[in-house]
């Protein structure tokens, strides 16, 4: 299409009426120079511009074609379209404008009714002003007056008990039941919440809640104070399940020391009247209540001293240990709480706070001195009826047992009370007075057997006053063994008792041998002994006493060795021989001088054999009839047995001596057909054949 136009536009700029020989050669070097620009910019455009291709659609769109007719109108068409789209714009925009006016008249009307309005508001503002000021007062006072109720209303929810709670915490007439508990915890927390009060800068409400809620707190520990000690006069502890609220009242009052301590002694007071009326019953089948005695009386076995004292003790323990479980569940199974609720109350009234002792309360040492406390009246009547028995008896065995009873039932006491305990007291002076009372007894019985001590039995055995000393000795070890004293004192302890028991008796037997000639002294010394030994080496208690009895009797054993021994040189001839040869030593000079010696002469030495002979069949038999007396038939044949080995030793150094002699002298002379008789020859016994003999 556009080649076209460029080509109809050519033809008529040759054809326009003008000749080629025009003599205005400027316009036409004008007229070229317009094409040439023309051609120049059709040819410099870029047709792939967005905005010449948007016409070319566009006139695609009409279906215009590219003819002259075209061409001179389309810019007339287009010039008209314009034309005529800027009319619709214009009455548009008059429509427009219509519309503006009416919208700035009601806009105007608006601004006058806004203006109305504003006046009205004004005014009304002025009317309602000082009424929404006084609504707003109003409403501040609302809000501080809810503020301060609901202060008030946590104040009196708080710091204040209702009429009935008062009643239920300081009334005699209402129980101690859960309520008062809880009240009494309540009233509690008020007083000390009563802090936060005192340092504000008002501090009389503080001072003022404070006040009422001491008294109500002193009221009500008083109340609790009373109801424990109506409690304690009916409390049943034989019953295992005690009430409970019993033991939270303990705890809750421990809070007032005083009180808490009041209430102990009272109840301490009370127990003592019924343990000891208990006591009483048990004793003499009566009481002062109308109660039913299922057992015989312990007076009933009056009549047996150790079984008396021994019941009376057994009633006593078995007492304490029910005492004592039944004060623990009242004292102890709430752990620390008493101990906790103390220090709770000494820190409010720290002037009840003792210097002395910086512990504040331990548990099992206040319950042991409870316990104690309970059973002083029993304690009383014990130490009376034990010393009337004590003093009543003049059998030495007797009041021993009865201090080794005491003394066991002392340690018992000692384990289940502690040693601080006043009872042990009571126990220590029994124990003391039934021991000064055996030693008494003691020396009276040794006085009286001195008087009718005279001469030992003929047959050596131990006498009759002894026997009777180590019958009592050995009732006495087996009560001592049986009271099961204490382990590192038991040699100490027992000690005395030989010291009184034994040893005055033992001296006795030490002046009836001082009579007696040898052997039958040492005899004598021995058999005691062993009847002595035979009593105490049962018992590890007596070691030491049992080894020094058994050192003795080696020494008085080696005595009769020693008699037994030259009983055999004695006899047997075999003494003389010794006494010459105890100056011979075994040089070739002295043994020489042998033969001439008066013993070996072969008259004397002749003899001496006859007698050896003689002596040596019956030897053993004799020898144990001297010591046949000796109540140990072992301690007979190993004295006589030693003897005897000693004796053989004698032997063999005389036949030494023989031997060596015999050799000396005619040994080396072997020249003679009839050798002289030698000293072997004339005392022919060997010491082998002695040794057979004897054994």
């Amino acid at each position: 299409m556009s080649t076209s136009h460029f080509q109809e536009r050519s033809v008529p700029a040759a054809q326009d009426g003008l000749s080629p020989a025009s003599p205005s050669v400027g316009s036409a070097s004008r007229g070229a120079n317009a094409l040439s620009s023309r051609i120049t910019s059709v040819l410099s455009a870029s047709y792939a511009d967005l905005e010449i291709r948007d016409v070319l659609e566009t006139l695609d769109a009409r279906g215009i074609r590219n003819t002259a007719e075209t061409r001179r109108q389309i810019r007339l068409d287009v010039q008209k379209e314009v034309i005529q789209c800027n009319g619709e714009i214009v009455k548009d925009f008059g429509a427009v404008a219509e519309q503006l006016k009416r919208i700035g008249t009601a806009i105007s009307s608006l601004n006058k009714y806004c203006a109305d309005m504003r006046g009205h508001i004004a005014a009304a503002n002025r009317e309602t002003g000082p009424v929404l000021e006084e609504a707003t007062s109003l409403m501040t006072q609302k809000k501080q007056i809810e503020t301060k109720q609901q202060i008030l209303d946590a104040f009196n929810t708080h710091f204040t008990i209702s009429e009935a709670e008062s009643t239920i915490l300081t009334s005699t007439a209402e129980p101690v039941n859960e309520e008062f508990f809880q009240t009494l915890t309540r009233v509690k927390r008020i007083h000390h919440d009563c802090q936060v009060l005192l340092g504000t800068e008002d501090q009389r409400l503080g001072l003022e809640v404070l006040e009422k809620s001491s008294r109500q707190l002193n009221t009500a520990f008083q109340k609790l104070y009373r109801w424990i000690q109506r409690e304690f006069k009916d409390l049943d502890l034989e019953n295992p399940q005690i009430n409970a609220s019993v033991r939270r009242s303990l705890r809750v009052l421990a809070e007032r020391p005083s009180l808490f301590q009041s209430c102990l002694d009272f109840f301490a007071e009370a127990r003592e009247h019924i343990l000891s009326d208990s006591f009483y019953a048990a004793l003499t089948g009566s009481s002062s209540e109308a109660q039913h005695i299922a057992t015989k009386p312990i007076e009933f076995h009056a009549h047996d001293p150790l079984r008396y004292v021994g019941d009376m003790l057994a009633w006593a323990h078995s007492a304490t240990v029910s005492e004592r479980e039944a004060l623990e569940v009242l004292f102890i199974s709430e752990g620390d709480e008493i101990k906790r609720s103390i220090q709770a109350g000494l820190e409010s009234e720290p002037w009840l706070r003792s210097e002395e002792n910086d512990e504040i309360f331990d548990g099992r040492k206040a319950l042991n001195q409870l316990v104690s406390r309970d059973l002083t009246g029993v304690a009383r009547l014990l130490r009376q009826r034990t010393e009337q028995v004590i003093q009543s008896h003049e059998d030495a065995t007797l009041a021993y047992k009865i201090a080794n009873l005491i003394g066991f039932y002392k340690s018992t006491f000692t384990k289940l009370l502690g040693a601080a305990s006043e009872v042990l007291e009571v126990f220590t002076a029994l124990e003391g007075s039934a021991m000064r009372q055996f030693r008494g007894n003691m020396r009276d019985h040794v006085a009286a057997v001195q008087g009718e001590i005279a001469v030992a039995p003929a047959d050596l055995s131990t006498p009759d006053f002894f026997e009777d000393a180590l019958q009592m000795l050995k009732a006495l070890a087996k009560s001592y063994d049986t009271s099961i004293a204490t382990a590192d004192d038991q040699e100490n302890a027992f000690q005395s008792v030989l010291t009184e028991a034994l040893d005055p008796f033992l001296a006795g037997c030490e002046t009836l041998y001082k009579g007696l000639p040898k052997p039958n002294s040492d005899i004598f010394a021995i058999n005691c002994l062993l009847a002595a030994r035979a009593v105490l080496s049962p018992y590890s208690f007596a070691g030491d006493r049992v080894r020094e009895m058994e050192d003795t009797m080696g020494e008085h054993t080696a005595r009769l060795v020693e008699y037994q021994h030259q009983y055999f040189t004695y006899t047997s001839g075999l003494n003389s021989l010794l006494e010459a040869l105890s100056d011979i030593s075994d040089s070739p000079e002295t043994l020489k001088a042998i033969p001439t010696l008066e013993a070996f002469k072969p008259e004397a030495l002749i003899n001496s054999s006859q007698q050896l002979d003689e002596f040596l069949p019956s030897a053993l038999i004799d020898a144990v009839e001297n010591i046949k007396h000796l109540r140990n038939r072992k301690m007979v044949q190993d004295i006589t047995e030693e003897a005897a080995r000693q004796f053989c030793e004698d032997f063999e150094f005389v036949e030494s001596k023989i031997l060596a002699v015999d050799d000396l002298l005619y040994g080396e002379d072997e020249s003679e057909e009839e050798p002289p008789l030698g000293i072997r020859d004339m005392f022919p016994r060997t010491s082998g054949e002695i040794r057979v003999l004897l054994s």
